[in-house]
């Protein structure tokens, strides 16, 4: 009796065992941010989406294929033309995330790696096309309306995949080493003619101050011309008379000038 009722318990046990282990496996989880789409095994993708939490499913015939629904950034470099035929390396920033109601269809045609196959091909369409409606320099000076443009375009062309992009911005652009090396020398160029024109207009100041000198010492000159001959040589003899009085001036505050009254000499005991 005690054989046989330990061994109907250990026949319960495994039982439970075996309950407990199909249940976890008819258990699966959706964590925050992510959405879920079955495949049934004898139906294929179910067209319902699957919401947060915890679900059922039939162990073996039905499988939860997990998808993260948030926002995540993408860099799609792309080498493109000009319209004046001008090499451009530009990089696309865009921040992606599938429609949640699109999953079984994005699943269906795409797959789970539905970024890699449709985000690459998309963009590099979309900037050639944009960028080939600019000039490479319209291109720096426009580059908030190619922006928006390319923005506004890639936005619909994601659309059609069940793709919404929340953000779309130009992180990086250049030009190849010919344009680049053009642009140099036209800065060059640019600084070169305007130091030429500056030096222009200092001549041109210069040339001006000249000529101001110029009449003003003439016209200084006919002033002194006409005051001799109004009063003779009375002019002459006061400008003597000042120059005079400043060379004694000068003379009397200098340390190294001795007078002497007139007609003396300086007298020296010289050895003999």
């Amino acid at each position: 009796m005690g054989s046989q009722f330990f061994n109907r318990l250990g026949q319960f046990g495994l039982g439970l065992s075996l309950v407990g282990t199909a249940v976890s496996t008819a258990l699966y989880n959706v964590d925050g941010g992510h959405r879920a789409v079955i495949f049934d095994r004898f139906v294929g993708i179910k067209s319902l989406v699957v919401g947060e939490g915890t679900h059922f499913l039939i162990p073996w015939v039905q499988k939860p294929i997990i998808f993260d629904i948030r926002s995540r950034p993408r860099n799609v470099p792309v080498v493109t033309g000009s319209k004046d035929l001008q090499n451009v390396n530009i990089t696309l920033r865009i921040l992606f995330r599938p429609v949640p109601d699109s999953l079984p269809k994005i699943y269906n045609v795409l797959g789970v790696d539905y970024d890699e196959r449709v985000l690459p091909s998309i963009t590099t369409e979309v900037l050639k096309a944009v960028v080939a409606q600019f000039d490479a320099g319209e291109l720096i000076t426009q580059r908030e309306l190619v922006s928006q443009k390319v923005s506004e375009d890639l936005t619909e062309r994601a659309s059609q995949f069940g793709l919404i992009l929340d953000d779309i911005s130009i992180t990086h652009l250049t030009f190849g080493k010919e344009f680049t090396h053009a642009v140099e020398l036209k800065q060059v160029a640019q600084q070169d003619a305007e130091k030429a024109r500056f030096l222009v207009e200092k001549a041109e100041q210069q040339k001006k101050a000249a000529i101001i000198t110029a009449e003003g010492d003439a016209q200084a000159a006919s002033l002194i011309a006409e005051s001799l001959g109004s009063a003779g040589d009375g002019l002459v003899e006061l400008r003597r008379i000042e120059a005079a009085e400043d060379i004694a001036f000068n003379l009397a505050n200098s340390r190294q000038i001795t007078y002497l009254p007139s007609g003396q000499n300086v007298l020296l005991n010289l050895p003999q």
